[in-house]
């Protein structure tokens, strides 16, 4: 999805790209060649990444990956399913242990359960021992509850700010009128995590963004922030950056057993346009591959 959204241009304040672009932000491969600086790699090594910012481009044949940011692919997993990981994996984990501290017992509110970074995130807050609230259409309800959901909610039936409360943590990846009505799920001193939106000025601080940009981002942010702390919340944004030793985690859950790729459909190379377009629907269970 985070391609889609600098497809459409959703995202040029916080990724300024200039088209043409080659887009693609997971990967699984085998290495073809090492710089004479690695030490933790060689060629013939099957390996999984997201690649870093301004040095995306999974959509081709070859691509280049700084070291940090490269992690050796769960042995559980095919390439198809390992390459569903890094971005969704990335994000659930930053948003859930470095950003939430989410601890066991506590409660999370996260959105849309059948979605790639949904799936992951509903199996690393059940691992992680929290009890879990999503949304999702009719006919996946079932399916996000053997994920690990403990509450899920139809969201053509009923509206969650209805049904939840005081919940620890909310990680919105969805419109900001739903960003506005998440705050009413929280209680006091409850954590607000969206990955969709509004930028805000710590998020510029963080990527060392220019004077007039932190103010840009201040004034977006400026609406969701103040009624955050109206009901003593705490809004932050995060955009996932990547890296290779959380990666290395995960691997190791997944190779564990305590978390599963969610892998809606595989198309072949050619049919990227296509793959986009799917994606674009809203309507994947999980992620979407391409294979080479």
């Amino acid at each position: 999805m985070l391609d889609a959204k600098i497809k459409s241009g959703e995202f040029k304040l916080v990724l300024p790209y200039r088209l043409p672009l080659i887009l693609g932000h997971d990967v699984a491969g085998v290495v073809v060649r090492v710089g004479p600086r690695v030490r933790q790699f060689k060629p013939g090594d099957e390996v999984y990444a997201r690649p870093d910012d301004f040095r995306i481009g999974a959509f081709t044949e070859f691509i280049a990956i700084k070291e940090t940011s490269l992690a050796i692919k769960p042995k559980a997993l095919t390439m198809e399913e390992a390459a569903s990981i890094p971005l969704v994996g990335l994000t659930a984990w930053q948003a859930l242990i470095q950003k939430a501290n989410l601890q066991p017992g506590q409660k999370v509110f996260i959105q849309a359960g059948s979605g790639g970074v949904g799936t992951f995130a509903i199996q690393l807050a059940k691992h992680l021992g929290a009890f879990v609230a999503t949304t999702t259409s009719t006919g996946n309800a079932d399916w996000v509850k053997n994920l690990g959901a403990d509450v899920v909610i139809d969201y053509k039936k009923a509206d969650f700010e209805n049904i939840l409360h005081d919940y620890d943590v909310v990680l919105n990846s969805q419109d900001s009128a739903t960003l506005a009505k998440s705050l009413s799920v929280l209680k006091p001193g409850g954590k607000l995590i969206s990955i969709s939106g509004p930028p805000d000025p710590a998020f510029g601080e963080e990527i060392g963004a220019s004077w007039l940009m932190k103010t840009v981002m201040r004034l977006l942010s400026f609406g969701i922030r103040r009624k955050a702390k109206r009901r003593k919340v705490s809004f932050s944004f995060l955009f996932m950056r990547a890296n290779g030793g959380q990666l290395r985690e995960i691997s190791a859950l997944i190779d564990s057993g305590a978390i599963r790729p969610v892998v809606d459909q595989v198309f072949p190379f050619e049919s990227t346009r296509e793959a986009m377009d799917y994606v674009e629907t809203g309507r994947a269970k999980g992620k979407v591959i391409i294979k080479m």
